[in-house]
């Protein structure tokens, strides 16, 4: 099975939010780790925002069933994004079966998109054979 979501976000999005609300954005949409990091860059935020959204379409949940910070966008050795998957996003995620997880970023100066691919659980036509 393979599963898939997509996101793009406005960078300006984000340097508004904050602007407005400052630290209560950074601790209701980021983990620690993230805001590190990102090092203070709002077009790495909002790639991260973006990809937290393309994961929970991934999903199948959306943001409404499993938490921003369940969704933990970090940069590699290498700088390659790794997701950390956590609490109903993790279980959401093994319930599903997905074993695999590809996560990409990209970002201009006004926009930010991510991708997530995830591999693994049963096929569509192996449900319908269960």
């Amino acid at each position: 099975m393979v599963r898939s979501g997509v996101d793009m976000i406005e960078v300006e999005r984000i340097v508004r939010a904050i602007l407005r609300y400052g630290d209560r954005f950074f601790e209701r949409f980021f983990t620690e780790q993230e805001l590190i990091d990102a090092n203070g860059r709002a077009t790495a935020l909002a790639a991260r925002f973006a990809a937290k959204e393309a994961v929970a379409k991934a999903l199948g949940t959306g943001i409404g069933e499993v938490g921003w910070r369940e969704i933990e966008i970090l940069t590699g050795e290498r700088r390659e994004p790794q997701l950390h998957l956590h609490g109903d996003a993790r279980r959401v995620s093994d319930a599903l079966g997905l074993l695999h997880w590809s996560i990409s970023l990209s970002h201009t100066h006004e926009h930010a998109v991510a991708v997530a691919v995830a591999l693994g659980g049963q096929s569509d036509e192996d449900e319908d054979d269960a």
